[in-house]
């Protein structure tokens, strides 16, 4: 008996850790660029796109594909780093066991 009750502390202690990093991970940001910094995308912990900035100079009309594709690698490389940094907290916070939270990344 003594066992599930260590068993069911670990587990309230391991939520409450996780709770605490999904608050943590919604207030990080993480931000990428492209295009030699002439589009930067910035994201929360969580990958949730908060900011694209542009510069001006990139901005041709006769070329607004190259501009959409700058974007969409930005925003992909902002992502990309928001799950490991999302993967390294949740490492930390399972003491090393492997946990998926259902709808985060």
């Amino acid at each position: 008996m003594n066992n599930l009750q260590q068993i069911m502390q670990m587990g309230q202690q391991l939520q409450t850790r996780m709770t605490k990093l999904q608050e943590s991970l919604g207030s990080q940001q993480i931000t990428a660029s492209s295009g030699g910094g002439m589009v930067s995308a910035t994201v929360d912990g969580k990958g949730d796109v908060k900011e694209v900035r542009i510069d001006p100079t990139c901005v041709d009309k006769d070329d607004v594909e190259m501009l959409e594709d700058l974007v969409v690698a930005a925003v992909s490389q902002a992502q990309t780093k928001a799950r490991q940094v999302y993967d390294e907290e949740m490492k930390k916070a399972a003491g090393g066991f492997p946990i998926q939270i259902p709808g985060l990344l």
